[in-house]
């Protein structure tokens, strides 16, 4: 029993490894250039079709074609493709070895006719199993990444959006992610909303502060059109959990009430993902001191 928990803890942790770990992009040539792109195609492909025994809780740990290796987080789902626009439709050129592609030493492998067999025409498939959005960064010097997962996806403030049906380019559009309204406050560094939001609250009048500690963690969702849309505790999302750990249900709504009373005022400039406005969530965590001063003890 115990060789088995020990086990479990260390697949545990190469779970997280590769889950949490930044994953390389797929490639897209477009008017000639070699583009990053992050948009699974193939492994929609491989989830349609494939019976994949390489994988585990929907993580690949092949990092390989073939399964023969497997030393790198970077690269769960075992390949990297290089798709291409030609002719107004979208094709898959090559699969290659994860990282191969950086490696000026180690000349690719193209395992296309491995995975795809029969479907490969001219050294090429065509993408006919997807439709919907592929997008990918411009090549600017003012281009700049808006927002990453800390995983995989990117959202750039400059892209050029791809719209496909069943493997057809149906409409090409250059974008950006943002908007700058005129009193709208600078939201193109993530990690400053947390201050903003926290000096706004610390500047509301808690007019039963001294009565009613609303001292917690809080769930703010900054919403399309840039306003505060939604504030919750996240701790306490059950009639249940309120009715145990609060006083009266009453204190539990004075501060949510507070919280979203003080951060109305606040206009946000508009974020978007593929040309679509987006809503963004933001966790910040407050404390009150005896004297009524309001700390920030978000992590």
């Amino acid at each position: 029993m115990k060789r088995f928990l020990i086990l479990l803890f260390f697949m545990g942790l190469a779970v997280d490894s590769f889950a949490l770990s930044p994953q390389g992009p797929d490639y897209i040539i477009y008017k000639n250039d070699t583009i990053q792109t992050y948009n699974l195609l193939i492994e929609e492909y491989l989830q349609k079709t494939k019976d994949d025994q390489g994988r585990l809780f929907n993580l690949s740990f092949r990092n390989s074609i073939d399964g023969s290796s497997g030393n790198s987080f970077n690269c769960w789902r075992g390949y990297q493709a290089i798709y291409e626009i030609r002719n107004d439709s979208l094709f898959v050129n090559a699969i290659i070895d994860c990282h191969s592609l950086d490696n000026e030493n180690q000349i690719s492998k193209n395992y296309i006719h491995k995975i795809f067999g029969s479907k490969v025409h001219n050294n090429s498939v065509f993408v006919d199993w997807y439709s919907g959005n592929i997008s990918f960064p411009i090549k600017s010097k003012a281009n700049k990444i808006l927002r990453w997962d800390g995983v995989f996806e990117r959202v750039f403030l400059h892209e050029t959006m791809i719209t496909i049906e069943k493997g057809n380019i149906v409409d090409i559009d250059n974008l950006q992610n943002y908007i700058d309204l005129e009193k709208g406050i600078n939201r193109i560094e993530k990690g400053s909303i947390n201050s903003i939001l926290f000096n706004q609250i610390k500047k509301f009048k808690w007019t039963d502060s001294n009565k009613i500690d609303c001292g917690q963690k809080y769930s703010i969702v900054i919403g399309k059109k840039g306003k505060v849309t939604d504030v919750i505790m996240p701790e306490y999302t059950t009639e249940g959990f309120i009715e145990t750990y609060w006083d009266s249900k009453r204190e539990y709504k004075y501060c949510i009430k507070s919280m979203k009373k003080a951060l109305s005022k606040l206009q946000f400039d508009i974020l978007k993902r593929k040309g679509k406005a987006i809503e963004e969530k933001f966790i910040i965590e407050i404390w009150f001191e005896d004297d009524g001063t309001i700390k920030n003890w978000t992590y």
